[in-house]
């Protein structure tokens, strides 16, 4: 018997002794709940005027599985205190019903103590998902020079990644930034494995830099696309005169959401995904810890654009 086939044998029989085992005991009292194969968080920026208790319950009444927790400078919990402040967040929204199965960091150095001590800490509470700092070109050299920069990068954060058994996912972001194009994580991604660093997909950014073409961009790094960032937007002018991309709530927008929820089923991505909340809601969408809007009101937002993408999910079958 090949390796291959004695751990499907093995995997088979551990899953028909287990059946008989809750066949014995009863599969009402003895089932446990399945977890969402694609768990819907909420990047909690706009909610950081929360204890994490109040954040918990918010989360839990709206309807979130969890929480896409904001782990970096400004955000709920500090880098420096994250072995502290960390495990507090974690029991306060699980005392809620509510996971943390990714996080917000601005993690782009391996070599940095403070990004080990972050992911040594997400390691310890089952944290599966980061998404890592942004990183900038240096304009005074070449574009394929940075790239190979980047690169060495992005293999120490997957040697450290698998340390801790956790995946860190680069988002990409319009702008002029590594991944504005997308087309530029490839090369630094395709050596690398994608069970420890990768892509997370913001179809938003992706569609205001790329048009019409942003689809042979998702598919260029699909392999490596796990989380995924939802938003959408529209293009206005501003003050000035000057076009602008405006983050406007779910499907008021410009993002096609039906090619990219068809793309996503045949890729078949099962991640968790974090919803960003960036139009007006007072002040709360930029991290104000004192937003003008009333926290009801900031509620009735939440649930308004998670009904939207659990009703793709349903119309696509995820």
């Amino acid at each position: 018997m090949n390796e291959m086939n004695r751990r499907q044998f093995c995997r088979t029989t551990a899953a028909g002794a287990a059946g008989l085992t809750l066949a014995g005991a009863g599969w009402a009292a003895a089932a446990k709940p399945v977890p969402p194969r694609r768990p819907v968080t909420v990047f909690t920026k706009c909610l950081q005027f929360l204890e994490f208790g109040e954040l918990g319950e918010v989360l839990a009444e709206v309807g979130f599985d969890g929480a896409d927790l904001a782990v970096r400078p400004g955000g709920q919990v500090s880098p420096e205190n994250v072995e502290t402040e960390l495990p507090r967040a974690f029991k306060a929204l699980k005392k809620a019903g509510v996971a943390i199965p990714m996080m917000v960091t601005s993690i782009d150095n391996a070599d940095d103590p403070v990004a080990e001590k972050i992911l040594k800490s997400a390691s310890k509470l089952g944290i599966t998902h980061y998404r890592m700092g942004w990183i900038a070109y240096d304009e005074k050299k070449p574009i394929t020079e940075n790239l190979e920069n980047f690169k060495v990068a992005f293999a120490k954060l997957e040697k450290l990644n698998r340390k801790y058994h956790i995946r860190g996912e680069y988002q990409n972001h319009a702008g002029r930034r590594l991944g504005g194009p997308v087309w530029d994580l490839h090369p630094l991604l395709q050596s690398l494995d994608p069970e420890f660093i990768g892509v997370q997909y913001d179809v938003r950014h992706a569609t205001v830099e790329g048009g019409n073409s942003w689809l042979l961009g998702m598919r260029l790094v699909a392999p490596w696309i796990g989380t995924t960032d939802i938003k959408d937007f529209i293009w206005e002018k501003d003050a000035r005169g000057a076009w602008r991309a405006r983050t406007v709530p779910l499907g008021e927008g410009m993002v096609d959401w039906k090619t990219y929820f068809t793309e996503y089923q045949k890729l078949n991505v099962a991640a968790p995904v974090s919803i960003h909340y960036e139009y007006d809601l007072g002040g709360a969408e930029s991290g104000s810890k004192t937003p003008k809007m009333p926290l009801p009101e900031i509620k009735k937002w939440l649930k308004k654009d998670l009904l939207f993408l659990k009703t793709q999910f349903n119309q696509y079958q995820l």
